[in-house]
């Protein structure tokens, strides 16, 4: 699928509306990211730098840091908000008790493909960005999460084999679906992954194969049951009084490095969600796609949990969710 020329506008527009006179001293930014340098969000990243960096004649230098070693994991979209650094990325739904519309990307079955995944997104930039001004930060450009599955030291072909599993998840939506499948389901942050496992805290993922290939799976399970369900959305945040700082055309030079972060993570979500299943089996992991009765159940789930999110949504959100119900369905 090509993702090119259906970026945000609105972003553009954005960063566009302040302009500063002229010469200004060189602009040193730091960046912060939980996912190490293998991943592709990283090294989508580390090309947005070095595209900065390149068209502003080097007035503007990014030093941009991996798989938390400048600032957690947790704590990147609150050091975006305070200025601590100014720039990092963020997965959304971890922020799901923050705002309704941070909770949309997980929602089972609600966009199982990377076409309807991006259509979803290119609806909510607007209300995402209303949403993310009031709270001090500014998205610039968003990629998508591969599809998910479970990692389990078995198949999973059927709810009759989840009775009694210990699962690690990521969001509210994904643990009552964890639950209502018959897990035992306990939210984590990515980094206590691998201690959980070695602990028997959990015995199964659900999660995309780019996180089990970041936390090396394959030293506690060999099962991999594709489902699809969600493709959750990383987004690509900057402090605005960081950006405002600059003059138009260095704006203009970080917003157009952030169009082409967001076309170009797109495609490489899309690619490395195959690529990722070769580098499963080629550690020993089994990959297989879920069967019909097992993605049944999940979209039965699913639409529970929809309902639920409509009552705590916005009208603005509920609106935007039918007018991507209604195309979704009349493009099957």
């Amino acid at each position: 699928m090509n993702y090119k020329n259906t970026y945000l506008v609105s972003v553009i527009a954005a960063v566009g509306m302040v302009y500063i006179p002229s010469l200004q001293a060189n602009t040193n930014w730091m960046m912060a990211t939980g996912y190490p340098d293998d991943s592709f969000f990283t090294q989508n990243l580390r090309e947005f730098v070095e595209e900065v960096e390149e068209n502003s004649d080097g007035r503007i230098t990014i030093d941009m840091r991996s798989n938390g070693t400048l600032v957690s994991h947790d704590e990147i979209k609150r050091s975006v908000q305070r200025g601590v650094v100014q720039l990092g990325e963020v997965r959304l739904g971890a922020y799901s008790n923050e705002h309704p519309v941070f909770r949309i990307d997980s929602l089972p079955g609600l966009a199982t493909t990377y076409e309807e995944g991006y259509r979803l997104n290119e609806l909510l930039q607007p209300y995402y960005e209303e949403v993310m001004a009031e709270q001090g930060i500014l998205p610039l450009a968003y990629v998508s999460w591969p599809g998910q599955g479970f990692f389990a030291d078995k198949p999973i072909e059927s709810t009759d084999d989840i009775d009694g599993m210990s699962i690690r998840i990521y969001s509210q939506p994904t643990q009552q679906m964890a639950q209502e499948l018959g897990f035992n389901a306990t939210i984590l942050p990515f980094s206590e992954v691998p201690q959980a496992f070695s602990t028997n805290m959990i015995d199964s993922l659900f999660t995309s194969a780019q996180t089990g290939i970041d936390v090396q799976v394959w030293d506690y399970v060999d099962h991999f049951t594709y489902t699809g369900t969600m493709h959750n959305i990383n987004a690509l945040i900057i402090n605005p009084a960081a950006l405002d700082s600059l003059d138009d055309e260095l704006q203009q030079v970080v917003s157009e490095a952030a169009r082409n972060a967001h076309e170009r993570g797109w495609e490489m979500s899309q690619k490395r969600s195959t690529d990722n299943n070769d580098v499963l089996e080629e550690h020993g992991v089994t990959v297989s796609q879920a069967p019909d009765e097992l993605q049944a159940a999940i979209n039965d789930v699913g639409e529970e949990i929809l309902a639920e999110w409509r009552q705590d949504a916005s009208d603005e959100a509920n609106q935007i969710i039918d007018t991507y119900v209604e195309w979704r369905d009349s493009a099957e």
